[in-house]
C-alpha cells in the first residue's frame, strides 16, 4: 500500500496545536474583550466551515476588511483554517487603493468586519464583478439590504456550522498572504508570500524567541505591514496571549506596565516617541523578556535607552523586506560592547538567520570585498518568487548572481558593507525607497499624486525631518504651483494615498535644484529644507 503524502505544516498549525494542547489558555486579549483559543477558534472555524463548503474551490486567496477587531483575527485564521491564503485590507486606507488591492488580488470573497459598513458601501459600487460577502457578526441585516444583487451575503445564521480544527492540506508554494508594497509607477505591489516562505520564518523564530504560554505579545503593527504576522503567530505559536493596543493609542509603550507584557515588538519611531515622552526611565519596563524592532534604523543612543527601560530584556534589531518574509536577519545589543560596533550612530542589522544567506554585491552583481559598500543581495528559503502578474518587476528585484548558479536572490535596494565576522551594516538606500515610520514608502509614487494634484511637473516628495537614517514623515516640495491651493493639493493626496504617505506640509521653491545629469537633486532639496527650517 503507497503511504499516503505528507502533510506539509501551514501557518496556522501552531495556533492550531496551541488549541489543542491547552484550549481554555487567552488566545486573544482586546480592549475588554478577550478569547481563548477555545472561542476564538469557535469564531474562525465557522468562517473556515463556510469556504470549504461554499467558496469557490479555485479561490486561493480570500479578502478580510477588518480592522483590530474579532473579525480580523478570527477573519484571517479562518482563511488559513481552509487552506487558503489571505490579504488584509485597511478600512483606513483610500477607497480607490482598497479597490485596487481587492481587485489585484483577484478574491472572490470578502470577510467584512462590523467596523467596515461604512467603508464597504463605498467598496461595493466600484466593483465590476460579483463578490461574495461573509458577514461573521450580527447587526448588518439593515446595512446590506441595498448590497447591489450580484453579490452574495452571507449572514451569520449561516455560519452555524463549525470547522473540525485539522491543520489543512496544503502545498509548500501555496499563498499563506498576499501583502501590497509601495509601487514607483503608482499602483501597489503584491507580494504572495508561500506557506513554505513563512513556516521556515516561524520554525526559526520559534527556537530563537521560544514563545510559551507565560508570554504576553503586543500587537503594534497594522495588519497590512507584514510584520504583523510575527505579532500573530510567533505568539500563537507557542501557546501565548496576543494584546493588540487600542486603536485610537498614540503611544503604545505606554501599554507595556499595564498590559503586563513580556514580548514587545515595534518600529523603533514607537520606541523614538516614547522617549521624547519621558517613557524610558531606567527600568520602566520590568516585565518584558524580549524587546524587538524592525521595519526602519535603530540608532544606538535609542536602543541604549530602551534596553536600560527594559532591564530584563534581550533587545534584538532585526531586518528584512517583505519579499524575504518578515525579517532575515538579526542583531542582538549587547550594553557592553554594542555602542563601539555601531556605525554612524546606527546599529547593525548584524548576522542572516540559521539557513538564510546574504551577500553584497557591485552594479555587476559581483560580491564586494570586506568592508567595501554593496547591495544587500537575500537568498534562503525565506525569499519570495516575486511580484504578483507583474513578471519585468520581478525580472528586475529577483536574480541570479554569477557566483551561485541557479539560485534566486532578492536584491533589497539597501547599501550595506560587511565586516570580518560577517555582520552587516545598513548604509541607505540606492534608490527612492524610504522608510518612515516603518513603512516602506516608494516617493515617486508620491509623487505622481502630487504633480496631479498641483497642476506641475516640478513637485517632489522628501522624507522630512530626518532623524538616524528614517523619517517621521513626508513634506511635498513644489515649483510653479499657487500657495493658495496648497490645501486643495493635501486633500487630493489624502483621497489617493494611506496617511503616512501624504505630505504633511507644502514648501514652494522658486526652483527644484537637478543634479549633473538633470535628475532632481533630493540630496539637494534635504539640504535646503535643512537651512529653511534652521
Amino acid at each position: 500500500m503507497t503511504a499516503p503524502p505528507q502533510r506539509s505544516r501551514s501557518l496556522i498549525s501552531g495556533f492550531l496545536r496551541s488549541l489543542a494542547n491547552n484550549p481554555g489558555h487567552k488566545a486573544l486579549e482586546l480592549g475588554e474583550q478577550s478569547l481563548t483559543y477555545e472561542q476564538l477558534w469557535n469564531y474562525a472555524g465557522r468562517i473556515t466551515a463556510c469556504l470549504k463548503d461554499i467558496a469557490d474551490p479555485s479561490e486561493k486567496v480570500v479578502a478580510v476588511l477588518a480592522d483590530r477587531s474579532i473579525a480580523a483575527y478570527g477573519g484571517i485564521l479562518g482563511v488559513l483554517g481552509s487552506g487558503r491564503g489571505y490579504v488584509h485590507l485597511n478600512p483606513k486606507f483610500p477607497i480607490e487603493r482598497t479597490q485596487i488591492m481587492l481587485q489585484a488580488s483577484g478574491c472572490k470573497t470578502l470577510i467584512v468586519g462590523n467596523e467596515c459598513a461604512e467603508t464597504l458601501g463605498e467598496l461595493l459600487p466600484r466593483l465590476d464583478k460579483s463578490i461574495m460577502l461573509i458577514i461573521p457578526d450580527s447587526g448588518w441585516e439593515t446595512s446590506v439590504s441595498n448590497t447591489p444583487a450580484k453579490h452574495r451575503i452571507i449572514l451569520p445564521a449561516r455560519l452555524s456550522k463549525l470547522a473540525d480544527p485539522t491543520d489543512p492540506t496544503v502545498e509548500g508554494n501555496d499563498t499563506a498572504y498576499l501583502l501590497f508594497t509601495s509601487g514607483s509607477t503608482g499602483v501597489p505591489k503584491g507580494v504572495a508570500v508561500s506557506q513554505s516562505n513563512v513556516v521556515a520564518y516561524m520554525e526559526y523564530a520559534a527556537k530563537r524567541f521560544g514563545m510559551h504560554g507565560g508570554d504576553r505579545c503586543s500587537q503594534n503593527f497594522d495588519l497590512t505591514f507584514d510584520l504583523s504576522v510575527h505579532d500573530l503567530f510567533t505568539c500563537w505559536d507557542g501557546g501565548a496571549t496576543l494584546c493588540p493596543y487600542p486603536e485610537q493609542t498614540l503611544t503604545p509603550a505606554t501599554f507595556v506596565d499595564e498590559l503586563q507584557l513580556t514580548c514587545w515588538f515595534s518600529v523603533p519611531s514607537v520606541a523614538m516617541f516614547a522617549s521624547k515622552i519621558g517613557l524610558l526611565e531606567p527600568g520602566a519596563f520590568p516585565t518584558l523578556r524580549w524587546s524587538l524592532f524592525c521595519g526602519e534604523a535603530l540608532s544606538a543612543s535609542l536602543a541604549a535607552a530602551w534596553q536600560q527601560a527594559a532591564n530584563h530584556s534581550i533587545l534584538e534589531n532585526l531586518y528584512g523586506p517583505t519579499e524575504a518574509t518578515i525579517a532575515i536577519t538579526y542583531y542582538r545589543w549587547d550594553s557592553a560592547t554594542s555602542p563601539a560596533e555601531c556605525f554612524r550612530g546606527l546599529v547593525p542589522i548584524g548576522w542572516p538567520f540559521q539557513g538564510q544567506q546574504v551577500c553584497a554585491v557591485n552594479e555587476d552583481l559581483e560580491p564586494v570585498p570586506v568592508g567595501e559598500s554593496g547591495e544587500l543581495c537575500l537568498g534562503g528559503s525565506q525569499v519570495t518568487r516575486g511580484y504578483l502578474n507583474d513578471p519585468q518587476k520581478t525580472a528586475r528585484s529577483f536574480v541570479r548572481l554569477k557566483h551561485t548558479g541557479d539560485q534566486i536572490w532578492y536584491r533589497t535596494g539597501d547599501l550595506v558593507r560587511q565586516d570580518d565576522r560577517g555582520c552587516l551594516f545598513y548604509l541607505g538606500r540606492r534608490d527612492f525607497q524610504v522608510k518612515v515610520n516603518g513603512y516602506r514608502v516608494e516617493l515617486q509614487e508620491i509623487d505622481l499624486v502630487l504633480r496631479e494634484a498641483a497642476r506641475t511637473e516640478l513637485a517632489v516628495a522628501v522624507p522630512w525631518p530626518l532623524s538616524d537614517g528614517s523619517a517621521s514623515g513626508i513634506v511635498a516640495v513644489v515649483s510653479g504651483s499657487d500657495p493658495a491651493h496648497d490645501k486643495e493639493v493635501i486633500s487630493v493626496c489624502e483621497s489617493r494615498l494611506p496617511r503616512y504617505m501624504v505630505p504633511n506640509r507644502i514648501y514652494h521653491f522658486p526652483q527644484i535644484p537637478l543634479n549633473v545629469n538633470g535628475k532632481v537633486d533630493r540630496g539637494k532639496i534635504t539640504e535646503m529644507l535643512g537651512q529653511w527650517t534652521e
